[in-house]
């Protein structure tokens, strides 16, 4: 059975590269154009990985990583995001997060 992995990035085209690349390496994907939708996806059926960008509309990546430690949800989750700053950083690895990577990045 395939790992499932859930990407939620408000960018279309980032959506489909990401998705584009792990189908092509196996994964079964779901896509979100927002947090509020993953979350509630989330709360349906876990996935086995969370690729999550920080600034989306609705509910940002900070409050769905905030609310899944605080459900004591333990899915890794890997910030994939434009914001680069070391505060940054440190507040989504504090939240819980198991990386953290900026954009741009390469595959």
């Amino acid at each position: 059975m395939a790992k499932r992995i859930y990407v939620a990035d408000d960018e279309l085209h980032i959506r489909t590269l990401i998705q584009t690349f792990l189908v092509n390496e196996g994964y079964e994907v779901e896509t979100f154009e927002d947090g509020k939708s993953l979350f509630e996806a989330f709360h349906a059926s876990c996935p086995d990985l969370i690729i999550l960008d920080i600034m989306m509309p609705k509910l940002d990546g900070l409050e769905v990583l905030k609310k899944m430690r605080a459900d004591r949800i333990d899915t890794p989750v890997l910030f994939l995001t434009a914001r680069d700053s070391v505060a940054d950083r440190v507040e989504g690895l504090d939240l819980g997060a198991d990386d953290y990577l900026t954009k741009p990045f390469a595959f």
